[in-house]
């Protein structure tokens, strides 16, 4: 029932129509209000003439007014039909009144509004453009304005109309507040700074705002002012003075800036003097360095300016002055009088400028130094750099020490502030005015100081003073005023009292007066003024050898030795250490062996409660003192007494010096039982070298088997593979063992010392080698095997460890004469421990200890120990008289275990030339000692 849509012969529709159209004409008759007909119909237009597209969309349009679908690409399709057109074609002008006719249905669309006012930007039409946006915003509700204001803006930037932009903007700021920056902006791009100054001013007035870009409010501050300072001219509605000041109330940090940005203002104005009053303000007020050299070096670019456009100014006016005199031909200079007296002033403003600039330059530590006591008022340091600036003008110079004196609080000083009352004092006293000094100095004692040391060194200084006056007896009484001792009730409240009531307990002081008490006073002021500081106990060790030393010179021995004894009732050790070796050694020279019981009983004084480690300074005076006026054998007694208190590092020492006196007092016989003595005493490290002092001692006196003895006992205490400065690489102990065997040893003697030093060696390598489970020089068993050392002579020690109980010491094998020696006394010497040979097949033993006459040492069936040699392990004589021979070259080049290198090849001289010797089988070992 849909009226049926008429053909349009006005429009040439049947001549247009082709046959392909008939179809969704068709349709159109059957339902002229489907869209999916219409649409379909559109599309099948796409590609026919621009007439019959509009046409087709004009009655799509006439059935379906309200469809967005077909307005949209109808539109479209309009737009892109006069995209070549002439700006002033009629299709322009169609093209809007189907955009108008489109928003009449369509004015909710904003992407028809959108097309449309791109549509019209576009094509410059300001007004209609303007008012259409305005529609637009009307029509739209406010969710969607932000699309339109997106647009608009940009219209309003490219606009010509200065006017209109800012109006555009203004409306725009109503929407969305937050976007002032971006109006500022706007604004100083087209020139308008007064507005935008103020704009700025305002946001900054506004607490609450936030900068959408992330500026913070100390940035807006510094637009702010380089805006109003950069156009002072243009900026109307703002006081730019107060604007600033205010800045710098509250941003301190940017002082220096802010002082420059304000004096700038006013030189942009021409207003001279405003600036120079803004740039002293401004010095006289920063408290950095940093603003300081800012500001500074901004002012002298401003007088240096000034001069230069002073000397220019009077350059032209010379130039005019000449050029009039000529034209008027006066050779006296009356034509041109004006332009001289303008020069004239000009060179008198010059000059004073040029004053300025100097006297600024002057100032200019000054001023810094301002700088630096307003940062902190009670630096002692600063205030004498400051008046050390004013050397030359004394005026100005006691008025700075008067201002730091009253400035700086001794409790807060940083520095001594008693340093400012003396170079105050000081100050006066080159000038010739003691008087005055003198009062200064008062003032100073009187100042309650932080510590006592202060007073003390104002009270010092004072002495000082009058002393290079040559004022002694002011200098003795200033000094005797400051060591009062005040009574018994003040000194109970010492702790919480002033520095003045304990100055009389400080020692320097003290030590002062007594010093110039020697010098000027007499000899009972000096002695009562060290009686005085020894009853306060405030006298230091070296105080007490200078009183003794002054009684001493006075002739006074007795007292002095008295100073001693109540020196060392004061002080323990090691702080009486100096006291007891000068009362020790004057006492010796005074009374020598006059006094001898006395002397001894100092000495045992001195000696209790000495730490070890210098108390072998008092043993050794102890031992002269005897030696020179007691017994010798006193003298050996202290020695031994020394060898066995002192530290271990220092114990050698004292033995060789022992070992030297028993020498020289009794022989070097005598000298053994300090020998054995010191084995036993001194430790490892200090083993070795007496060991060999002591065998050199018996292989002098042709005791050959105790020297070899010796060496025996020493070398296991002594690294073969260590050459210890050796030119062969041998340790220099086992080359003086090889030497002597050498020398004096035979083939059993030679072979049981390679025998020791591999043993030796082996045992240093297990030493070195730590594995896990804190086992030294043994390797780690393997599941279910049993542990085997690494030796063979361990081996056989730990096989019988159980039944004999031996333990190897030090950690390694034992060569059996470790625990072999002993020192009874010092006067048994050395004796090998007897073994229970009785004639017995067998003898047990852990270790080898030695060589025995008849006896094999080796593991048989009754265990390890020593068999009658020619008897085997299980009891069956062995063949006697058997030969057995012995390679010594190879068992000198076995090589030992753990990685040691072998020995190197040795013969005696007087060896035969064959490799294999015959041994018959009783042999005998090296002698016994």
């Amino acid at each position: 029932d849909c009226p049926v849509p008429r053909r349009s012969r006005a429009m040439g529709m049947d001549q247009a129509m082709d046959e392909g159209d008939l179809l969704y004409e068709e349709d159109i008759l059957r339902n002229a209000y489907s869209l999916k007909y219409w649409w379909r119909y559109m599309d099948a237009k796409k590609r026919s003439p621009a007439r019959q597209r509009n046409v087709v969309a004009e009655r799509a349009l006439k059935y379906l007014p309200g469809c967005y679908k077909i307005w949209h690409a109808y539109l479209n399709d309009r737009r892109e039909q006069c995209r070549a057109k002439a700006p002033g074609h009629a299709a322009h002008a169609g093209l809007h009144a189907a955009y108008e006719r489109a928003l009449v249905f369509m004015h909710k669309m904003p992407r028809i509004w959108l097309d449309y006012l791109a549509l019209l930007s576009s094509q410059h039409q300001h007004t209609k453009t303007r008012r259409a946006f305005d529609r637009a915003l009307c029509a739209l509700p406010v969710t969607q304005h932000d699309r339109i204001w997106e647009l608009y803006l940009s219209y309003a930037k490219a606009c010509p109309v200065a006017e209109t932009a800012v109006r555009i903007h203004r409306r725009y700021l109503q929407f969305d507040a937050d976007s002032v920056e971006e109006y500022i902006d706007f604004l100083l791009g087209i020139g308008r700074v007064s507005e935008a100054a103020l704009k700025l001013a305002e946001v900054l007035n506004h607490e609450g705002f936030v900068s959408m870009r992330g500026k913070s409010r100390h940035k807006l501050w510094m637009e702010l002012c380089e805006l109003v300072t950069k156009h002072p001219s243009e900026v109307k509605g703002l006081r730019v003075e107060p604007i600033l000041r205010s800045g710098l109330r509250t941003f301190s940090d940017e002082a220096g800036h802010l002082w420059c940005a304000l004096a700038d203002f006013f030189i942009r104005q021409a207003l001279f003097e405003q600036a120079r009053d803004v740039y002293e303000e401004g010095i006289a007020s920063v408290v950095t360095v940093r603003d300081f050299s800012m500001i500074f070096d901004a002012y002298s670019q401003f007088e240096e300016s000034l001069i230069s456009a002073l000397i220019e100014r009077q350059a032209q006016q010379q130039a005019r002055a000449e050029l009039e005199a000529r034209q008027a031909g006066a050779a006296d200079g009356k034509g041109a009088s004006s332009a001289a007296a303008a020069a004239a002033g000009t060179q008198l403003e010059l000059d004073m400028r040029l004053e300025r600039l100097e006297r600024l330059m002057e100032r200019r530590p000054e001023l810094l130094s301002s700088v630096l006591l307003r940062q902190n008022p009670h630096s002692v340091h600063e205030w004498l750099k400051r008046a050390g600036l004013f050397e030359s003008e004394p005026a100005k110079a006691i008025q700075t020490y008067a201002a730091a004196v009253k400035t700086v609080d001794p409790q807060k000083a940083v520095g001594k502030p008693a340093a400012l009352w003396l170079a105050f004092a000081r100050f006066y006293e080159q000038h010739g005015d003691l008087k005055n000094a003198r009062v200064i100095l008062r003032k100073a004692a009187a100042v309650p100081y932080r510590s006592v040391e202060e007073l003390a060194s104002v009270w010092q200084g004072w002495a000082e003073m009058e002393l290079r006056n040559k004022k002694h007896a002011e200098a003795l009484a200033v000094l005797a005023e400051a060591t009062v001792i005040p009574p018994a009730s003040k000194r109970a409240k010492e702790k919480d009292a002033p520095v003045q009531d304990r100055l009389y307990k400080f020692t320097r002081l003290w030590a002062f007066y007594a010093d110039l008490q020697e010098s000027l006073a007499g000899f009972d002021a000096t002695r009562a003024t060290y009686e005085k500081m020894i009853e306060l106990k405030i006298v230091t060790p070296q105080i007490l050898l200078n009183y003794a030393a002054f009684l001493e010179e006075h002739k006074h021995f007795e007292l002095s030795f008295q100073a001693y004894e109540k020196g060392v009732g004061l002080f323990k050790y090691p702080h009486s250490m100096p006291l007891w070796l000068s009362y020790l050694t004057k006492f010796a020279a005074r009374f020598g062996g006059a006094k001898l019981e006395r002397g001894r009983d100092l000495f045992e004084q001195a000696l209790e409660g000495c730490p070890v480690d210098i108390v072998h300074q008092i043993y050794l005076l102890y031992a002269k003192y005897e030696e020179e006026y007691g017994l010798v054998r006193n003298a050996m007694a202290i020695y031994d007494r020394a060898a066995r208190s002192v530290a271990l590092e220092r114990r050698a020492e004292i033995y060789s010096l022992y070992i030297a006196k028993a020498a020289e007092s009794f022989g070097v016989t005598k000298t053994r039982d300090i020998y054995e003595l010191a084995i036993s005493e001194l430790p490892s490290s200090e083993l070795a070298p007496m060991c060999l002092r002591y065998a050199n001692l018996e292989r002098k006196l042709g005791e050959i088997d105790r020297a070899r003895a010796i060496y025996m006992h020493g070398a296991h205490e002594v690294d073969p593979s260590k050459a210890a400065g050796s030119a062969d690489g041998e340790s220099p102990y086992w080359s003086a063992w090889h030497e002597f065997e050498v020398a004096h040893g035979n083939e059993d003697t030679f072979r049981e010392m390679l025998r020791l030093k591999r043993t030796v060696r082996a045992a240093f390598a297990d030493r070195a080698v730590v594995l896990p489970g804190n086992q030294v020089g043994v390797k780690r068993p393997r599941d279910g095997d049993e542990a085997q050392p690494v030796d063979s002579m361990a081996r056989l020690e730990t096989e019988t460890e159980g039944g004999t109980g031996a333990t190897p010491r030090g950690g390694f094998v034992s060569a059996g004469l470790v625990d072999n020696w002993s020192v009874a006394g010092g006067s048994a010497g050395i004796a090998r421990r007897g073994v229970a040979s009785g004639g017995a097949a067998f003898d047990a033993s852990a270790t080898f200890t030695g060589a025995r006459a008849g006896y094999v040492f080796k593991m048989g069936a009754q265990g390890v120990g020593y068999y009658r040699d020619g008897v085997s392990g299980d009891g069956a004589a062995e063949a006697g008289g058997a030969a057995e021979e012995i390679d010594i070259e190879e068992e000198e080049e076995e090589p030992v275990r753990h990685g040691s290198s072998s020995s190197p090849s040795l013969r005696r001289p007087s060896m035969p030339r064959s490799r294999t010797l015959v041994r018959p089988a009783g042999r005998t070992g090296g002698g016994r000692v």
